[in-house]
């Protein structure tokens, strides 16, 4: 009875120790006065304390972010945590993920996971652990051309056939506007330009799109306008697939609207574009999603 009120109790409560051994010292009756049974008891308290600690961490949910050390992906990692999720951070470069995840405990995982080396690391990467994955990868601008096409094509396709391996039935991409922008009648589009410049990102993102889709796994696909670093300031627009082409929205704000999509029913098997703006009325997230339509 003891475990069970300490693991009802932390689960709605981040501190979950403090919380377990202030219920103990409170509902357990006073220590005898003989020394000796008084150790045996502390130990026996100490004891289910251990096994109340371990039931609670089995409890906790495990996402894996791919990504994870991108400007968006460290702050969907950091958002997660802050929710009482464990993280599996899936980086490239151990050495950086340290750096950027300097200050997080136990709840967060790092393990080495290059989206463009294929399924089959990806799978032990992943794990049998994870029951989500959100992906956030993007490439790096640099002498090689073909890398948007390895990283945000080939790249994503690898993180799904992972997930269809492993049977992991949630998955989150960050993608972005303008994906679909020939069709849209925007191919004069600044942006659209620019960003097709860097071989043709924007086509790449789009064919992974299409094979998340065709994947029979749930999905919620976000295109974000153009990514600011500054914090979110105005709220929060949604809108339905190719019909957003400009204005800008905080790395933060695209972060929580990912966390937030994890666990809405009406963000199941969806394309949303966002965009935050200052005159826009401030909505819930299941309003959002809801307002768009499944295709």
């Amino acid at each position: 009875m003891i475990r069970r009120t300490c693991y009802l109790s932390a689960r709605h409560l981040h501190h979950h120790h403090h919380h377990c051994s202030f219920l103990f010292s409170t509902t357990s009756p006073k220590p005898p006065k003989f020394h000796s049974l008084k150790s045996i008891k502390m130990e026996g308290a100490n004891e289910i304390t251990r096994e109340a600690k371990e039931n609670v961490n089995q409890t906790k949910r495990k996402i894996f972010v791919a990504g994870a050390t991108g400007r968006t992906g460290k702050s969907i990692v950091e958002q997660l945590l802050a929710k009482g999720f464990e993280v599996k951070a899936g980086v490239r470069d151990l050495a950086k993920a340290r750096a950027t995840f300097s200050k997080h405990g136990p709840s967060l995982q790092m393990v080495i996971a290059d989206v463009t080396e294929g399924s089959d690391k990806l799978v032990q990467a992943i794990g049998d652990d994870s029951e989500a994955v959100i992906c956030a990868t993007g490439f790096r601008p640099g002498w090689d051309l073909f890398a948007p096409w390895k990283v945000e094509n080939l790249g994503t396709v690898n993180l799904v056939e992972a997930c269809r391996k492993l049977g992991v039935q949630r998955f989150i991409l960050i993608s972005s506007i303008l994906v679909n922008g020939a069709a849209m009648g925007q191919m004069l589009n600044p942006a659209y330009l620019f960003l097709n410049i860097f071989g043709l990102t924007l086509v790449a993102k789009h064919k992974a799109e299409n094979h998340i889709r065709k994947s029979g796994i749930n999905y919620t696909i976000i295109r974000p306008a153009g990514l600011k670093d500054e914090p979110p300031s105005g709220n929060l627009v949604m809108e339905p697939e190719d019909t957003l082409y400009d204005g800008t929205i905080s790395r933060d704000l695209v972060a929580e609207v990912a966390v937030e999509a994890l666990d809405l029913p009406e963000a199941s098997y969806k394309v949303v574009e966002i965009v935050s703006r200052a005159d826009a009325p401030k909505r819930t997230y299941e309003d959002l999603f809801g307002s768009i339509k499944q295709k």
